[in-house]
Order: structure tokens, then C-alpha cells, then sequence
């Protein structure tokens, strides 16, 4: 996207997207006090100008109907000193009568990391207990705990030029088309390139990454540690193993050799126990073997699991073997999920850290920060880790929680049962700048945050790479910054000394410095070499990766190029591994669950939901099921099934899908209360979690699958948000108002009075209804203005959408229109564009099949005709799909 040429170069500001952990950089156009348009920073190393579909619709999403603009008590706007009192008298007497381990922090990797630092900062050392932990124990606890054992530090090895340099790439359990759309970006431009660069897949479903992939590997859900070991068995017995490295730089190689040959001794029982074609096994261990640059990307495929950090540490196993680490094109690379994930690993955002690296297992470390903090109240064990917190909140054991940034009653596993605990709890604060997301409904106390484009702080991505995400509008209404928020609050308990910060700055300088105290390569995280930077720099801060030091003051791409580790003695430590399925397997009428991301949008929706183009890709919950399935359980193809597991209910549009496996199903985890009723799909996973780093499976649920009799189904077109008074209801934003789908097991008394009951205010009515009730179309009017449209059938077919009926909404319509909208009967010859492929420009999958059948034959040709695929690129894959 191109920058409007009227705007000057002083109404351009370079700052950090706030999706995902790639962390691209921004260029916005601001114009007053908004944000006009946005483009990829040419600059920044990890994007180099690239944006995905949500990075190029921010300035579409900056504001939101639903935006938290003062304190809210009880349901009420009260001012910041009367919240903040309130919170605080709460908390100080819960924490009076029951000690400090009975209140709690949840953060997020949504939040920056100098609001990270300060709350850790407050509970661990003044507070007095390690009860805060952050969502990000939902999606990299795995792998953080993977690295620490095998290198002594959580440090990814790598940085994004490996994906592009190296001749074998193997992603695992990673959607990175949908999740890391501009790293898949730069992955395909590489592949397009360097044809001779293999790439792997290894995933159960056959994602849209899977178009760029010479081999896609469907193995067995949760098998990905057996792959592995059967691998490093395959290395040891085909001349793939570095001698040099493993004698010099590694410890423990002969007893992980031994785990891994007495599970899988042979590339037969690798093949069976992933449930794959040996041949196909034998392809991608000999590409591993017989080349020098080989990457493996992991991601949430492996990391929510129930032995998340055992595959990690498999997978790392066989680059320590080979000595396939620490160079050009060669490495282990964890991709994050959150856009500051890694920052709050930095700062010890989880329960079982402290910042800077450091933990509880050293009685050094935690009195190392005690005295840098000079902490009264220095917590000595470990807190609750998420899954464990919430079930103290719901036992009472923690009697208050303050919620930060994230959306726990909907992506917590088991959710429904983490909104039954909020319910009970004695104190809930949330800080948001959305006011009205499900779990702001149940708090007691709501505060007004800033969001991006406000929010002033530092982020790190996966790469390690430290960014800038500047704030530079005006903060709305009464919103704060978070640190300012979680400062003034440590005034109002007492400890207003500590926490005097005038600036960001101020804390980002606290934070460099303990990264360097004490570090003689003990650590990983150090960036001492910015504890004096001063204002100035710190508002323009260029990216850099960390290490930051004296030695490497401009950074550093890689780690472990000398092969020291920041182990006690500098060496790589391997790690046995005794690979193991799922906890939880299915029952003959049952199907394994697995949750993920779709491409357009961001966890809860609070944000990309507001934007209609965003939701015009998938712009309903859906369940992903085999053809087999379908038949198996007399399900319908485009009709709504019903997913249950643990008295909790998922609603989805039934997909065929012969990508997925047979017993399978794949379902979004963005729809929520806000969007949908009962599409909740964390409601449904099981709270198993790895016993070592406590990361939820959310990737193998077993769940009973069934149709959803409906009585009646249509969908609703109106200017107003409503809840639909009906038993499934999913709400879709469009440019004008709203369209909900709808359906029911009964069918109302009366079609007429059912719609005129959800809009009292309108009394300009026209509606068409057959004489057997088996069809009902109306029609309301405000003025003479379209703000209702209402259509309902029993049967399947009755209720048509078309984009024509959406564009008419707020507009005047004439006797001839009325007519047509009643009819469903587009004027002037308008043409369905079919379910929407490239959000950028709005093109169907109708517009682009007639273009393909027209002659275009490639990508580039349907770009030059429809002009699809030629801006952020995110749909790409899907072109390639529909092409093939």
C-alpha cells in the first residue's frame, strides 16, 4: 500500500505492528489525531517492507464502537482515583487477611515490555508472590523451557535470514501462511528464487503453507517427538552425526542416542508410530542428513501440547547432533506467537521466572534482585502458572486478579469454566481498551488502557529483535498507559518510591541495566550496553536484536556461532527423550479436536472484528471435517453442526475438507460472546497440560460431534448491533452496519412479530411470507433509509445472501428497490462475488474462477486482471489453490 501523496514526510511515523510475533515494522500516515493509512517499514529487518492483510488494515481498526474510555465500577464511570482506591483498599485487605499469594496478575504479550517489567516488578518483589503469569504460557511455555534445558537460556538460535538462506526448510506444526503470513512471505520470495530450496511440512491438516512445500507430512497428532527421535537414530546410523561439535560443544549425546533408538530404531518404526509412508519419512531424513543449511520452524503445533518441551527438545536434539546451529542458514527456530511474547519472557512475565532471565531455581538470582530492586517483599518460589491460577481463582484460594490485555474467559482452556471462577472471585480488575469483551463483563473494576498507535514502548519478536512500537496519537477519552496504570496503583499500596517513573525510558533503562548485572555470559538476555541511551535515541530507536552489549553494540544475528552455550560449563546439554501421545484419546463416537488461527484474524477479534474487510474471508465459525466424517456422522455440507465436550457447545458451519484426517476436525479459536453464541472453541479443549511448563493441549480434545436439528434458518441485515433472539446467531461487520446468520431449533410463533420485537424503533415495514410460513422476507425503513433486512426459511435454500442486499443498507430505496430487496433479486444485472479470497481488494472466489476459467493461469496473471494477490500478499496461497 502506498502512502497518500498529500501527507509530508512529517506526518509519517515508523513504529511496530501489534499482531503477531513477527513484528513487522509500520510507516503511518497520520493526519489529525487518526491514523489515514499505513504501510511495511522498508527498513526494518524483519518485514523489509512486506505488511499481511491485518498490518495494512490498522488504520481501519484504530477505532472501535466498543472503545473503554473511562474507569468503570461496578458498570459505572467513576474517576481513576476512586478506581484505583477501590482496587487498591481490595487488594491490601485480601492480601492483610490471607497473605500475598491470594491475589494475581494475567498479562499479556499484547502489552509492551516496560508495562511487562513494572507489573513484574510490583508483584515479585514488593507484592511478595510470583502469582503473575501471561498468556503466553498458552503458546511459547514450551519451547522457552525446550531452550533453557538445551542451551541454559531461553534464546532462539537464529534470525529470519536463516528461513531464506538455507537449502532445507522444515516447518512443524506451523500454519505460518495464516499465522506468519510476512515470514511465509519471505520464505516463498526465497523459495521462488532458490528453486532447489526443499521445503517440509510436517502437520496433520494440509494448511496453506502447505502450496510453497516440495513434502507435506500428515503424521499422527502428537507424534512429532516419535519423528524426531527417529531422526537422530537416522543420523547416528547414516553418517549424519558432527563428532567434532557433539565431543567439543554438547553433553549427554550417548544417552539421548540410546532413548531415542530404544523408541524408534529404525525409519519402519518412525513411519508407523506417525502414521506415515516410510518412503516419504526416508525423503525428509535424508534432505536432514545429506545438507549442511537445514532450519526447522516450530510452533504452536508443538508447543500446545501435553509434552510440548520434550518435542521441542527432540527436534533441537538433531541440530546439536549434526552441528546444524549457530550457522548461516542452519538452526532450530521457535516462531512466537504474540508480538511481545518474547519481550515478556525478558522481564520474567511468567509465574516461574524472574526478570531479566533469571529464576527461582538460583537463590543468587533471586537475591541478586532483590537488592537491584531493593524489593521489601521479595517473592522466593514460583507462582501459579495459568492453568493452575485460574483453578485457585475458582477454589477461592485467590481472592483477586488483575487481568491485562487479554481475553482469558475465551481462550483459556476450559472457558467456560474460567468464566464460572471470575464470577465468584471477590475481585476482578481488567485493564483494556475494550470495554466489552467477555471478560470485561465480569469484572468488577475496568480500566481504560491505551491501544496501538497511543502505547509508547519497546516490543522483541521472534528473532530476537527489539523495536519501537511509538505512540503518537492522543490517548481517548480517560485511557493510560499500562505502566503509568500499574505505577499509580503501586503508589495507592504504598510504594510510590519505587515506582516514580516519569517516563518509558526510565523504565527501559532499569531494565537493561539488571540485564547486564552479574552476566558473564550466564545469561542469554543482556542488552547492558543500553542502560544510559538517552530520550532522544530511545524515541527513535532503530531495531536491534539482543544480544546488546559493549562487545556486540550493534547486536547480534546469530548465537552459538563459537558453540558456547550459557550453560555452567559453555556446553549444549541433550535431553533424553521418552516421546509419548496425547493424554486424552477418543471414544468411537468422538473426534479429536484441534484449534488454531485463521489468516485475517487476531485472537479475540476485539480489534480486526471491527473491520469489515477483515471479516470478509471467514466471516463465520466453521468446523474443518473429512468427507468420511461428514457421512459418518450424518452431517450436511454448509449446514451447522454441533461440537460438545465438558457441557460446553461450539456451533460451526460444516466444511468438507479432504485435507484434513480422518477423525480430525479443525476449528477457528477466534469467535467469541461479542461475535457469536456458543462458538467459544477453548470451552471445549481439556485443561491438560505438560507437566513441565504447564502449556495447555490445545491441539487433541476429544469431542462428540453431531447436526444441529435447526427448524428454520435466514440471516439478518441491520444498522444496529444486536443479540439476536435466537438459539445460533453469528454477527459479521459489514462497511454500514451488521449481518447476522442465524438459525433455530424452533420455529416463532410468528416471523412478523419476531423481527419487529428485536427493532422496536422502526415502524416502516414491508414483508412477504409464503402460505405454508415455510418462507419470510422483510424489510424495515427509517426515513425511507434501508435498516433492516430480515429473511427466514425452512429449508435450506430459501434464505440467499448476496453482497448487493449489504451495499443498500443506510441507503434510500426506492418502490422498485423495496421490491427487489423483498424478491432477493439484485438490480441492474449484479453478479454474486462469491466468499471473499483477497480482503485487500475485495475480490470472490466467484470473480476469480470466472477469471481463471477466462484464461488466467497464474498468480500474476489474476493480479493483473483483478489486482488480487498484489498487496500484502496474504492470499496468495489460496490463489495457488483455487489455480491448482
Amino acid at each position: 500500500m502506498n502512502l497518500p501523496e498529500k501527507l509530508i514526510a512529517s506526518d509519517t511515523v515508523n513504529t511496530t505492528c501489534c499482531y503477531c510475533g513477527v513484528g513487522c515494522g509500520v510507516t503511518a500516515a497520520v493526519a489529525d489525531n487518526q491514523v489515514v493509512a499505513v504501510a511495511g517499514d522498508n527498513q526494518h529487518p524483519a518485514n523489509k517492507g512486506r505488511l499481511c492483510i491485518k498490518g495494512s488494515s490498522l488504520h481501519e481498526t484504530q477505532s472501535s464502537p466498543d472503545r473503554l474510555l473511562s474507569p468503570m465500577l461496578h458498570g459505572k464511570p467513576v474517576d481513576w482515583d476512586t478506581a484505583l482506591d477501590y482496587g487498591a483498599a481490595k487488594f491490601r485487605d485480601i492480601i492483610e487477611q490471607h497473605g500475598p499469594d491470594a491475589v494475581a496478575f494475567y498479562l499479556s504479550g499484547q502489552l509492551l515490555t516496560e508495562d511487562y517489567y513494572v507489573a513484574n516488578k510490583l508483584m515479585k518483589g514488593f507484592v511478595g508472590t510470583a502469582n503473575i503469569d501471561t498468556n503466553s504460557r498458552l503458546c511459547m511455555a514450551s519451547a522457552v523451557v525446550a531452550h533453557k534445558r538445551a542451551f541454559g537460556s531461553d534464546a532462539v538460535p537464529g534470525c529470519y535470514e536463516d528461513l531464506e538462506q538455507t537449502d532445507v526448510l522444515i516447518m512443524v506444526g506451523s500454519n505460518t501462511a495464516y499465522a506468519h503470513p510476512v515470514v511465509y512471505q519471505r520464505i516463498a520470495k526465497a523459495k521462488e528464487e532458490r528453486p532447489d530450496m526443499k521445503i517440509v511440512v510436517l502437520d496433520p491438516r494440509r494448511t496453506a503453507t502447505c502450496e510453497i512445500a516440495d513434502i507435506h507430512l500428515p503424521l499422527r497428532p502428537g507424534t512429532d517427538a516419535y519423528f524426531f527421535n527417529g531422526l537422530l537414530t537416522y543420523l547416528a546410523d547414516h553418517n549424519g552425526i558432527d563428532q567434532d561439535f557433539v565431543d567439543t560443544h554438547t553433553n549427554g549425546f550417548d544417552d539421548s542416542l540410546a532413548a531415542a533408538r530404544g523408541q524408534v530404531p529404525d525409519i519402519t518404526a518412525a513411519a508407523h508410530l506417525c502414521q506415515l509412508e516410510r518412503a516419504d519419512v526416508e525423503k525428509v531424513y535424508q534432505l536432514f542428513a545429506q545438507n549442511d543449511k537445514v532450519v526447522t520452524v516450530f510452533s504452536q503445533g508443538v508447543n500446545q501440547s501435553s509434552s510440548g518441551v520434550d518435542k521441542g527438545n527432540a527436534l533441537i536434539n538433531c541440530h546439536l547432533a549434526s552441528g546444524k546451529i549457530g550457522k548461516p542458514g542452519a538452526t532450530p527456530f521457535s516462531i512466537t506467537g504474540q508480538p511481545n511474547a518474547m519481550g515478556g519472557r525478558e522481564v520474567g512475565g511468567l509465574a516461574n521466572q524472574l526478570a531479566a532471565h533469571m529464576g527461582f531455581d538460583k537463590p543468587e538470582d533471586i537475591h541478586r534482585v532483590e537488592q537491584f530492586w531493593q524489593a521489601p517483599n521479595m517473592a522466593r518460589k514460583e507462582g501459579l502458572k495459568a492453568v493452575d491460577m485460574f483453578r485457585a481463582i475458582e477454589e477461592g484460594k485467590i481472592k483477586a486478579v488483575w487481568i491485562m490485555a487479554t481475553n482469558p474467559a475465551v481462550t483459556m482452556p476450559e472457558a467456560g469454566r474460567v468464566r464460572k471462577a471470575l464470577e465468584k472471585c471477590d475481585l476482578v480488575m481488567v485493564s483494556d481498551c475494550i470495554g466489552n469483551t467477555d471478560t470485561a463483563k465480569l469484572a468488577d473494576l475496568v480500566l481504560p488502557a491505551t491501544t496501538w498507535s497511543e502505547k509508547h514502548g519497546t516490543v522483541t519478536n521472534s528473532e530476537r529483535c527489539i523495536s519501537l512500537q511509538k505512540g503518537f496519537l492522543n490517548a481517548p477519552g480517560e485511557a493510560r498507559h499500562d505502566w503509568e496504570i500499574i505505577c499509580q496503583f503501586a503508589q495507592k499500596l504504598g510504594y510510590g518510591e519505587h515506582f516514580s517513573y516519569s517516563h518509558q525510558v526510565d523504565i527501559f533503562r532499569e531494565h537493561a541495566a539488571l540485564s547486564g548485572l552479574d552476566n558473564n555470559h550466564s545469561r542469554g538476555f543482556n542488552i547492558s550496553a543500553l542502560e544510559e541511551i538517552d530520550k532522544k535515541d530511545y524515541e527513535n530507536f532503530a531495531p536491534l536484536r539482543w544480544p546488546v552489549t559493549d562487545q556486540s553494540p550493534e547486536g547480534t544475528d546469530r548465537l552459538f556461532t563459537d558453540g558456547r552455550f550459557y550453560t555452567p560449563d559453555g556446553r549444549a546439554r541433550f535431553i533424553p527423550i521418552e516421546a509419548r501421545l496425547p493424554v486424552n484419546t477418543p471414544a468411537a463416537d468422538q473426534v479429536i479436536l484441534n484449534t488454531g488461527r485463521i489468516r485475517d484474524q487476531w485472537h479475540t477479534m476485539s480489534r480486526t472484528g471491527t473491520a469489515a474487510k477483515l471479516l470478509g474471508h471467514v466471516d463465520e465459525p466453521y468446523i474443518d471435517i473429512h468427507p468420511e466424517d461428514i457421512e459418518r456422522f450424518g452431517l450436511i455440507e454448509g449446514d451447522l453442526a454441533v461440537l460438545a465436550n465438558q457441557g460446553q457447545r461450539y456451533f460451526g458451519r460444516v466444511k468438507k475438507s479432504a485435507d484434513q484426517r480422518e477423525g480430525e476436525v479443525f476449528v477457528p479459536m477466534h469467535w467469541n460472546g461479542k461475535y457469536a453464541a456458543s462458538s467459544c472453541a477453548d470451552a471445549l479443549v481439556n485443561a491438560v497440560v505438560d507437566p513441565i511448563c504447564g502449556q495447555p493441549e490445545f491441539k487433541h480434545s476429544p469431542v462428540r460431534i453431531s447436526p444441529f436439528k435447526q427448524a428454520w434458518n435466514g440471516f439478518l441485515v441491520c444498522a444496529d448491533d444486536i443479540t439476536p433472539a435466537c438459539e445460533y446467531w453469528a454477527k459479521i461487520t459489514l462497511d454500514g452496519g451488521y449481518k447476522f446468520r442465524l438459525a433455530d431449533g424452533e420455529c416463532p410463533d410468528n416471523w412478523a412479530s419476531w423481527v419487529k420485537n428485536q427493532f422496536p424503533h422502526i415502524d416502516d415495514w414491508v414483508d412477504v411470507c409464503d402460505s405454508g410460513q415455510q418462507f419470510f422476507r422483510a424489510a424495515g425503513f427509517t426515513g425511507g433509509r434501508l435498516q433492516v433486512v430480515f429473511s427466514a426459511a425452512t429449508d435450506k435454500t430459501s434464505a440467499r445472501e448476496m453482497r448487493w442486499l449489504e451495499q443498500q443498507l443506510g441507503q434510500e430505496i426506492d418502490a422498485n428497490t423495496r421490491f427487489a430487496i423483498l424478491a432477493g433479486i439484485p438490480g441492474g444485472g449484479v453478479e454474486d462475488e462469491g466468499a471473499m479470497v483477497c480482503s485487500c481488494y475485495q475480490v470472490g472466489q466467484n470473480t476469480i474462477a470466472k477469471a481463471i476459467k477466462g484464461g488466467c493461469a497464474s498468480v500474476e496473471a489474476l493480479g493483473e486482471k483483478l489486482k488480487c494477490g498484489t498487496n500484502c500478499g496474504s492470499c496468495i496461497p489460496e490463489l495457488k489453490a483455487l489455480l491448482r
